[in-house]
């Protein structure tokens, strides 16, 4: 195993010395954003804000170094806030029992860290693949709109309840627009203006966040502050994570088990969908398997520091691609800017107004959504655009990983429902002695004695029943007695494909005729040469071109129907 393999910081370490200011604007605008965020995912999680200050500090830092994208940012997360509490308010009362609370919290980080890591290593980051490209834009695009939308309580002033879902936010907000604080709709205004007036300025508009994010909140403190209702982010602790080991207790490990796997598996789907997201606009290439091992060894380790489970952040990922990152850098910046604030400056960051931060969530939550891929597959495949809108309303409607589930399911149905009636063109040969495809032109003409056809496609067992019914009636309504396969588009073969081939095949035989074979790929001959099939077939009947198999077909013709033929279709024919 490669030094790269093994710590794969080793690849873009060298990189640092030309992005280091792009990425140090994009960790310190980072450590902004993750303030607020922090002490609100702790909460939903159960936990004092403290806990996810730690966690924030700690498992970035790690995921950065062992992670593959240069762009995705971990820490606490609203679906894993939810999951913890979900999980351990089951055994653990936050209120009455907060010790107990916190000691569980941690352990199921560390046991869903483990499932991740172990995942890593056996290489099942090939999953992911199965999350199509319509699932990642509806994804990315119903999270951006949900992600605004919970911005809006911080826009408009208005205390929406806590744990509110999408159509709920929007229904209490109709509800109660009169209560629109003016003053702070001034600041999250003034600060998503700012900030689209900066990004248009050219050697400034990198650093449009973090400006806006000022100016919005010296805009605050002429506006009044805390005099007009305009809340800020609060105390902010001035400690760092201490160490303390996990309390390995094999009960609580036993209860927390089905809950650390789904904690486990739903972070890696939201964490890499995360990457994939980002990745569609870096372009980056990405490695699975290796963002499972970074998300295996972040929880893992920082769950030696006080932290809870954590996994990638859509909001925060998104402000560090748009802020400029370059590598994952920006994320141990970013990491070591809270860890600095929180020492020296906890005071200055605890008047930072939340309407600021919401106005740059809400243009964070706009850039997530990837109108030109959205526009590109609603007019391409009916197919893709149900998949991405189920997602995407999925997002906004149902929880994050039954969303992506749902989109996954979907694609997986689509696809399944696609392979399973593999394409067949029947061949002929036209005026130019050239074979093709009858539907490209119908002056071509077949053989009566010998069918021609290509399959497109593979032959597995969600195949078998639709091409199995095409072969039925081929046989019954034709006096065909010998068939010739054009394989060369067939991907592969699974048992029950080669089960229904021999039979086939054989039933033909029995008719005094044959199935032939030409062109078929050595993959896909795999399973038909180990289990036997060929033999029964007749590897005689597998040809590796088409004029070898023609000569040896036209042998078996019957030559007085070939007096009387008058298509004369084949050069044999001729003589």
């Amino acid at each position: 195993m490669s030094l790269k393999k093994l710590f794969p910081f080793l690849i873009w370490l060298p990189l640092i010395k030309d992005t280091w200011k792009d990425d140090i604007i994009a960790g310190i605008t980072g450590t902004i954003i993750v303030i607020p965020q922090a002490v609100a995912f702790a909460m939903i999680a159960g936990l004092p804000p403290i806990y996810g200050f730690y966690t924030a500090m700690i498992t970035p830092l790690i995921a950065a170094l062992f992670g593959s994208s240069f762009h995705l940012i971990s820490g606490p997360t609203t679906t894993s806030s939810i999951v913890v509490f979900a999980v351990i308010s089951k055994f653990a009362n936050p209120e009455s029992e907060m010790e107990a609370f916190i000691s569980l919290a941690i352990l199921l980080s560390f046991m869903a860290g483990v499932i991740k890591l172990v995942m890593g290593f056996a290489k099942m980051g090939k999953l992911v693949n199965f999350v199509s490209h319509s699932v990642v834009i509806g994804f990315a695009a119903g999270a951006g709109i949900l992600i605004a939308f919970k911005q809006l309580k911080y826009v408009f002033g208005i205390e929406v309840p806590l744990g509110s879902s999408f159509y709920e936010i929007i229904d209490y907000i109709i509800l109660h627009i009169q209560e629109t604080n003016l003053y702070v709709l001034g600041v999250a205004l003034g600060t998503l203006l700012i900030a689209f007036v900066i990004k248009k300025i050219k050697y400034i508009s990198r650093l449009y966040m973090l400006i806006a994010m000022v100016l919005g909140s010296v805009l605050a403190i002429l506006l009044g502050g805390s005099l007009h209702g305009i809340e800020t982010v609060g105390n902010v602790p001035s400690n760092l994570p201490p160490f303390k080991v996990p309390d390995f207790n094999f009960e609580d490990m036993r209860l927390l088990t089905t809950g650390a796997i789904t904690l486990a598996l739903l972070g890696l789907v939201e964490a890499v969908s995360i990457a994939r997201a980002v990745a569609l606009h870096s372009h980056q290439k990405l490695d699975n398997n290796q963002e499972f091992i970074g998300q295996g060894l972040s929880n893992i380790i920082s769950s030696f520091f006080s932290s809870y489970a954590s996994s990638g952040s859509f909001t925060r990922s998104g402000v560090n691609y748009q802020a400029g990152a370059k590598t994952p850098f920006s994320a141990i910046i970013s990491a070591i800017g809270l860890m600095l604030v929180v020492l020296f400056f906890a005071k200055f960051a605890s008047h930072l107004p939340k309407p600021a931060m919401g106005g740059i969530i809400l243009l964070v939550g706009y850039n997530l959504i990837d109108f030109e891929h959205i526009k590109k597959i609603t007019k391409s495949s009916k197919r893709e655009f149900i998949v991405l809108m189920v997602t995407l309303l999925g997002t906004l409607f149902l929880e994050l990983e039954i969303a992506l589930f749902l989109g996954i399911i979907i694609s997986l149905f689509f696809y399944l429902e696609r392979t399973s009636k593999p394409n067949i063109a029947v061949f002929g040969k036209n005026s130019a002695d050239k074979f093709i495809n009858l539907i490209r032109d119908d002056s071509a003409e077949e053989c009566p004695q010998l069918k021609m056809i290509r399959i497109d496609g593979s032959l597995y067992f969600g195949a078998v029943d639709g091409i199995s019914n095409y072969f039925a009636e081929l046989y019954d309504k034709n006096d065909y007695k010998h068939l010739l396969i054009i394989a060369n588009g067939i991907n592969f073969i699974d048992v029950a494909g080669a089960e229904w081939i021999t039979h086939e095949v054989l039933k033909w035989q029995k008719r005094g005729g044959g199935i032939y074979f030409v062109g078929l790929k050595i993959i896909s001959q795999d399973v038909l040469k180990k289990g036997g099939f060929i033999q029964t077939i007749g590897s005689q009947n597998f040809f590796k071109d088409k004029n070898t198999a023609i000569s040896t077909i036209f042998k078996k013709l019957n030559k007085e129907q070939c007096l009387s033929c008058k298509v004369k279709l084949f050069n044999e024919c001729k003589v």
